[in-house]
């Protein structure tokens, strides 16, 4: 079949192929759009509508590009579109300065808060072939600070840096998927990656981590899952950074160092006439995580309550994260022990 003067692939236009081939993409797509917008709803939303848009302009790819560079295209688009009537996404930090952990409330904000990303639909997406170099950004560049810090680029400074540096796209390439000339790209490039190095912290080298690194993890995970089930605060505290901070979106408050965490556990979360949070072990953003669930009254079976993920530092907590959207849990598949 020929179309405009190129020929093109059956695999492409014929329906029959066209929705297997393009569903083959489904994952790694999602994991882009999440890049560009911080939600894994918004991202699925987006990849529905990228797999429409192809399908309906599936005439149209003349096979200069691979069958992928071309969705990938599309779905960048899907994003800028969206964030032309969306706000970006944050974590309460960017919004408000340290709350004193001794309020007397702690109000919900209707903001736009980044949301975590279940590995498990991470997984057999990486190529485990690739060399060390490949391998950490993909492992840097869907941790939660990689994604607060992203949001704080215009839309298509986040496209363009995220088609380069993620994934490896060359200039040209990027310029014509946001439909930007090449000298406009990599200015934007440039810009993207000068505010990068503002908002990121220091790369770190320790990964990929050797075993007896990840059995140290283990244990640290191990003792904070058993202090949450004995309501241990000090315990909790022990294993936390002098300078840890604790997160809890939709709440801006949050908390900067281990006293005031301290302070604050022991008065809300697990403070007297609470039920008990039960700690599912899971993973988030290449992070340790846990589905929380709160314990049922009378034999009731426990109801989720949110997504918690920890930020690991030198064998300590540095980073707490605590999405408290129920609906969350969902997307990790995990379930309260019975």
């Amino acid at each position: 079949m020929t179309y405009g003067g190129a020929t093109m692939s059956p695999s492409v236009t014929d329906q029959d192929a066209f929705i297997p081939l393009a569903e083959g993409h489904r994952g790694e797509l999602t994991v882009h759009c999440y890049r560009m917008l911080g939600s894994i709803q918004d991202a699925e939303d987006a990849v529905q509508e990228t797999l429409l848009r192809a399908w309906r302009r599936r005439e149209l790819f003349e096979g200069r590009s691979t069958f992928r560079a071309w969705l990938y295209r599309i779905a960048t688009n899907c994003c800028l579109d969206a964030l032309e009537h969306r706000s970006r996404r944050v974590l309460p930090t960017a919004v408000a300065p340290p709350a004193d952990p001794l309020a007397e409330r702690f109000p919900p904000a209707d903001i736009p808060w980044l949301e975590p990303f279940p590995d498990r639909l991470l997984d057999g997406i990486v190529d485990e072939e690739a060399g060390p170099p490949e391998r950490i950004v993909a492992q840097e560049t869907i941790e939660l600070v990689f994604l607060a810090a992203i949001q704080h680029l215009p839309p298509r400074q986040r496209a363009v840096l995220i088609l380069r540096d993620v994934l490896g796209w060359s200039a040209r390439e990027a310029a014509e998927a946001v439909a930007m000339s090449t000298a406009a790209a990599n200015s934007a490039l440039q810009r993207a990656r000068t505010t990068l190095r503002q908002q990121l912290p220091e790369r770190r080298t320790e990964w990929p981590r050797n075993a007896a690194a990840q059995a140290a993890e283990r244990r640290l995970l191990d003792r904070y899952m058993g202090a949450w089930h004995r309501i241990d605060v000090d315990g909790i505290v022990a294993l936390l950074k002098e300078e840890a901070r604790l997160v809890m979106p939709p709440l801006p408050a949050w908390f900067e160092g281990r006293d005031a965490i301290g302070t604050f556990l022991s008065r809300l979360p697990l403070g007297p006439g609470v039920p008990r949070h039960i700690h599912v072990p899971t993973r988030a953003n290449r992070q340790p995580a846990f589905a929380v669930f709160l314990e049922g009254d009378g034999g009731a079976p426990p109801r989720p309550l949110a997504v918690e993920v920890l930020g690991i530092e030198d064998g300590l907590i540095a980073e707490i994260d605590i999405f408290l959207e129920p609906r969350l849990v969902a997307a990790f598949a995990v379930s309260p022990p019975q």
